[in-house]
């Protein structure tokens, strides 16, 4: 997508809709993917560690100083500024922030198919609902390969789209700042932060790099003590607004952890009239049936598209952003559509493309899921970062690999969050005559995902079964 067109789209906001925007509550529903890191000494057992807490924020157009802290009872390493945040209708600011942190087309495309690789080889093995977020994925292994060298930081580089590690954290850089939103409607904020054990030397230039580029502070931390791990989850919970509330054991051989949060939060363009929503029957995918709420709506006018084996359509978030629904066709499961990257991708992005009339039936729904990274990650070819010979030495002089990789994510959508209504009539205005129909009656297991206003997929999903909150 064309920064012009990706911008004018953002932009584009009818003055009925930013009046409404200022008198509308922030929407409480989140979505929120993380990511964890955990690095291990190679070859020998250590019995001490410490404790620390690591709080990420980022600037937004320009960098404030880096302050080497001299925080040293909480082992604070390096600290960043948070960012300056601007309003909904802030219009100047918003394009002053896209005009100083350029993305380059290849790194956009790159972060595009790791998007599709990772989310083919995590989910397409999976069963029941499944959120996973590429972008919290990217951000963690791209800290992980600024850090590393020779074949550890080439298999990275490799996965991640990118030739070299310099140019990976000045483009993650601008995306961070880009992505970022935090107004009266909604949110979009990335976190990230490294916890070190206190008996481990970080090499300072990755710490400062880390915290430059990806908004990382440092910490000290001691992982023998075991409320290094309860502090850790205080964090994530912090980070991702309560939605998410893991439980780490520590590790007595853990040196290192990578932290990543995403939290996202919008209204729908045009919210749903609560008046509409009805119990209806939702069909599983082994013949049973259920009953659960369903939001409805029609649209007289709207864009969506057929292809092979399903029908996709998606509703807009007033930042700028998009919750696309894919109904697989009948006899055809949502993982099937999920079997290869290029699979996905011609599910997300191909179809022929219609305007016509759309009637929307949508289940609410809120559930958690957790994913172990690993396997996947290694059939994709990072192999050597969890073997004994890896090399993280941009990072630490000690030697270190990868232990585990785990993601853990939050989604839900109500009348209020997660798509448009009324104003979508506005913005219809002129369209064609509408030229076909769609019934996106999702009433049986479907794919999802959410899109930022830069046309990054933040998160892919898969709903089967609405009233399972796991």
């Amino acid at each position: 997508m064309k920064e012009k067109k990706l911008f004018d789209a953002i932009t584009n906001v009818p003055d009925s809709l930013v009046e409404e925007a200022k008198n509308t509550a922030l929407l409480p529903e989140q979505r929120s993917g993380i990511f964890r890191a955990r690095f291990l000494h190679s070859g020998r057992k250590r019995a001490v560690a410490a404790t620390a807490c690591a709080v990420l924020v980022c600037a937004l157009a320009v960098l404030f100083p880096l302050k080497k802290s001299t925080d040293t009872a909480h082992g604070l390493i390096f600290e960043v500024s948070l960012p300056r945040a601007y309003a909904f209708d802030d219009y100047e600011t918003r394009r002053a922030v896209r005009d100083e942190n350029p993305i380059e087309e290849s790194f956009f495309l790159a972060v595009i198919d790791f998007s599709y690789e990772t989310a083919s080889a995590l989910l397409s093995g999976e069963s029941g609902n499944q959120n996973f977020s590429p972008l919290s994925l990217y951000y963690a292994l791209a800290m992980a390969a600024s850090g590393a060298d020779g074949e550890t930081q080439s298999e990275l580089l490799t996965l991640l789209g990118v030739d070299h590690a310099d140019t990976l954290a000045v483009q993650c850089g601008n995306l961070f700042r880009r992505l970022y939103r935090d107004n009266e409607i909604g949110r979009l904020t990335l976190a990230n932060s490294l916890w070190i054990d206190d008996s481990v030397d970080v090499v300072t230039d990755y710490a400062k790099l880390a915290a430059e580029n990806y908004y990382a502070s440092s910490f000290h931390v001691d992982f023998a003590d075991e409320d290094t791990g309860r502090q850790m989850a205080a964090w994530i919970k912090e980070n991702a607004e309560g939605s998410i509330s893991p439980e780490f054991t520590t590790d007595s051989e853990q040196i290192l952890s990578i932290i990543n949060t995403v939290y996202f939060c919008d209204e729908w363009q045009d919210r749903f009239n609560k008046s509409n929503t009805a119990a209806d029957t939702f069909y599983l995918a082994d013949g049973s049936e259920i009953t659960c709420d369903f939001m409805n709506t029609v649209y007289g006018s709207h864009t969506f598209a057929r292809g092979d084996g399903f029908t996709r359509s998606k509703l807009s978030l007033k930042n700028g952003g998009a919750m696309v629904f894919i109904l697989p066709d009948e006899g055809i499961s949502p993982y099937d559509l999920l079997s290869s990257p290029e699979r996905l991708r011609e599910t997300f992005e191909g179809g022929a493309s219609v305007c016509g009339k759309v009637t929307w039936q949508i289940p609410k729904f809120s559930f958690a899921s957790s994913l172990d990274c690993r396997e996947a990650l290694e059939r994709l070819g990072v192999v050597s970062a969890f073997s004994g010979n890896a090399d993280f030495s941009g990072l630490t002089g000690d030697a270190a690999f990868i232990s585990s990789v785990r993601q853990e994510t939050h989604i839900g959508i109500d009348e209020n969050g997660v798509e448009a209504s009324a104003f979508t009539k506005i913005d219809y205005a002129g369209a064609a005559l509408p030229t076909d129909y769609a019934d996106m009656i999702l009433n049986r297991p479907f794919l999802y995902g959410i899109t930022s206003p830069n046309g990054d997929l933040l998160f892919i999903g898969v709903c089967a079964s609405p009233n399972d909150s796991r």
